[in-house]
């Protein structure tokens, strides 16, 4: 089983991203679950969203403390949250910066990946919501899911332009993913 761990803050799609995470893991005949951690309801504050993808059922309904990945849409909860806390031996931290892995400084020690996925957003979507292209680039890094089922969930939850940009986001994100440092 595969367990991942997102980290952003209210209002920069956590949830979502979870939620379509898992959706793409159904997509590519995978059992899957994902789940939100809310704690101050509101735009800003830390959020904390689950999902577990496995070739068997997903009976594990628990919060995820001892993940495989940890995505970060926001690099300031850096700062504000140990953001590796519990991650398994061999573990990933996929990180949103424009930032080197090298600059980045980890409680518990894991592999570290940066990817300016703020800069995709802005370019492609025209706003810093990075959640999609976080997809794409956790696609491209850790290969859990295809970026046909990426793409899959993405077109199921999202209509009109915003299913084109957010397709298009993907798409250049799963690119750059290979150029993560």
């Amino acid at each position: 089983m595969k367990e991942i761990r997102f980290h952003g803050r209210g209002g920069q799609g956590v949830v979502t991203a979870a939620d379509l995470l898992a959706m793409a893991a159904f997509y590519d005949d995978k059992y899957c679950q994902a789940f939100p951690n809310f704690g101050v309801e509101r735009r800003g504050a830390p959020v904390m969203a689950f999902a577990r993808i496995d070739d068997r059922p997903v009976r594990r309904r628990n919060q995820i403390s001892r993940p495989d990945y940890v995505v970060v849409q926001d690099s300031t909860l850096l700062e504000v949250i140990d953001v590796s806390r519990g991650i398994k031996e061999g573990g990933s931290v996929i990180i949103n910066t424009s930032r080197s892995p090298d600059d980045i400084t980890l409680r518990t020690p894991a592999e570290v990946k940066t990817v300016d996925g703020t800069a995709i957003a802005l370019d492609v979507l025209g706003r810093p919501i990075v959640n999609t292209v976080m997809l794409g680039i956790f696609s491209g890094i850790t290969g859990e899911v295809s970026i046909e089922a990426v793409k899959k969930a993405v077109e199921k939850r999202f209509t009109g332009r915003i299913q084109e940009k957010n397709l298009k986001a993907v798409e250049i994100a799963y690119e750059r993913a290979g150029e993560a440092l």
